[in-house]
C-alpha cells in the first residue's frame, strides 16, 4: 500500500515539498545545535526543560487520545466510528514519532539514548516512558496497517490483531500516566507535586487530541472524496466537550489548593504564569491567551446547537487546541522551574534555532501523517460502500 503515498495531485506534492523544506531547515538548525551544544537554546541551569520537552509532553497526549475512538468502536460496538478510527490510529503513530524526535533533539549527546537500551534502569520513570512509547508506536503501526490492509482486500482482520487492539487501550492510558509521573515524582518542584497530575494529563489529552482529529477529519472531507461522516464528528465533539470540562475543573482544583492553603511554594508558579513574579512576566500574555481561548471553546462546545454547526465546531476545536498547547506544551513545563528552590526567578524563552528545530520536528510528524492519511483515504475511496465487521 505504500505506493499510494507516491501518487497524488499537484496540491498534495506542493504540501509535501513545503514540509520537506521545513524539515531541511530544522535539520540544519539541529546540526548547528549538535556542533555548539544546548547553549544555543534558551535553556539554563535553572530551567533545564523547555520547548522540546513541552512538545513531547503535549504530543504524548495527542497520541494517547486515539483510545477515545478505539474504546467505543471495539468495546462498545459503536460502528459509526469505523471510518475515523484509522485516522486516530495513524495520528497516534505520527504523534509518538514526534515525541521520540523531541527527546532526541533535547539530549545534549543523542548517542546517550542507546544507554536506555544497553543499560536499562527499571527504577527510572524515564526508562518506563521509553518502553511504553516504543510499545505504543509498534501497536498502532501493526493495528492500523493490518486493519487497513484487510479493508482493502474486503476481509476481516486476522484474529491475532484483536488482542493487540484490546492491549492498546490500557497501553494508551499508560503512556500519558507514566509521562505525568515524570513530573509528579519530582519532590523539589511544588508546581508538579500533585496527585492529580496524571488525571490532568489524561483530561487534556482526551480534549486536545480528538479536537485535532476533528479538524483533520474535516480537512480530509474537504480535499478528498472520503467522508468520515457527520455523526462520528459530532460524537467526537461531545467527547472533546466533556474532557475539556474535566481539564478546566482539575486546573481549578490546583488553583484552590495553592491559594487556599497559602503555601508559597505552590502559589509562586501560578503567580509567575498569570500575574508575573518580581517583575518577571514573559509568560503572562501567553497564559491569559490560553485561558481566554479555553473559555471561548467551552462556550461554543457546551451549547449543543453551536456544536452541531461545523463552522463553530472547527473554530472551537482550533481555540481549544491552541489553548492546551500553550498551557501544557509551554506553561506547565516552564512554570515548574520558576522560581527555583532558592526562590530565584530565571525566565526562559526559546531561541530562533530552538524554534526552527521544533518546527522541523512538527513538519516530520505532519509529513508522516499526510503520507499515512493519503494511503488510508485512497483505500477508503476504493472500498467505498463495503462494510467489514471488525
Amino acid at each position: 500500500m505504500l505506493e499510494k503515498a507516491l501518487k497524488g495531485s499537484p496540491r498534495y506534492w506542493t504540501w509535501m515539498f513545503f514540509l520537506l523544506l521545513l524539515i531541511g531547515a530544522g535539520f540544519i538548525a539541529y546540526l548547528y545545535q549538535f556542533k555548539n551544544g544546548l547553549g544555543i537554546t534558551g535553556l539554563s541551569r535553572d530551567v533545564s526543560w523547555g520547548l522540546y520537552i513541552g512538545q513531547f509532553t503535549f504530543l504524548v497526549g495527542v497520541a494517547a487520545s486515539a483510545v477515545m475512538l478505539v474504546i467505543p468502536y471495539y468495546l462498545h460496538d459503536y460502528k459509526k466510528f469505523g471510518k475515523v478510527v484509522i485516522l486516530g490510529e495513524f495520528l497516534a503513530v505520527s504523534a509518538v514519532t514526534m515525541c521520540m524526535l523531541f527527546i532526541f533533539v533535547d539530549m545534549g549527546q543523542p548517542m546517550r539514548i542507546m544507554n536506555v537500551i544497553l543499560h536499562p534502569t527499571p527504577n527510572s520513570v524515564m526508562f518506563w516512558d521509553a518502553v511504553v512509547l516504543g510499545g505504543y508506536l509498534t501497536l498502532n503501526i501493526i493495528i492500523g496497517w493490518m486493519t487497513l490492509s484487510s479493508d482493502r482486500k474486503g476481509v476481516r482482520p486476522p484474529s491475532w490483531v484483536k488482542p493487540l487492539i484490546y492491549l492498546s487501550i490500557p497501553w494508551a492510558i499508560s503512556i500519558h500516566t507514566v509521562t505525568a509521573f515524570l513530573y509528579a515524582g519530582l519532590p523539589g518542584r511544588h508546581f508538579w507535586l500533585t496527585a492529580i497530575m496524571a488525571a490532568r494529563f489524561l483530561a487534556s489529552a482526551f480534549a486536545g487530541g480528538p479536537a485535532l482529529l476533528i479538524i483533520l477529519a474535516l480537512l480530509v472531507r474537504k480535499f478528498s472524496r472520503f467522508d468520515p461522516g457527520r455523526e462520528p464528528i459530532q460524537a467526537i465533539g461531545r467527547i472533546v466537550t466533556y474532557a475539556m470540562i474535566a481539564n478546566v475543573f482539575f486546573l481549578g482544583l490546583e488553583f484552590f489548593t495553592a491559594f487556599y492553603s497559602q503555601i508559597p511554594g505552590h502559589m509562586h508558579p501560578f503567580k509567575y504564569l498569570y500575574a508575573g513574579l518580581e517583575g518577571h512576566n514573559k509568560l503572562v500574555p501567553l497564559m491569559w491567551t490560553s485561558s481566554i481561548l479555553a473559555v471561548v471553546s467551552l462556550v461554543l462546545l457546551i451549547n449543543p446547537a453551536w456544536r452541531r454547526s461545523e463552522g463553530k465546531l472547527v473554530f472551537a476545536c482550533i481555540a481549544l487546541f491552541i489553548s492546551l498547547w500553550i498551557d501544557k506544551g509551554f506553561g506547565l513545563v516552564i512554570g515548574g522551574f520558576v522560581p527555583n528552590p532558592f526562590e530565584r526567578v530565571t525566565e526562559y524563552w526559546p531561541t530562533f534555532p530552538e524554534t526552527v528545530i521544533t518546527v522541523g520536528v512538527w513538519a516530520v510528524g505532519f509529513f508522516i501523517l499526510t503520507a499515512l492519511y493519503k494511503i488510508a483515504v485512497t483505500v477508503r475511496e476504493e472500498t467505498a460502500g463495503i462494510e467489514i465487521d471488525h
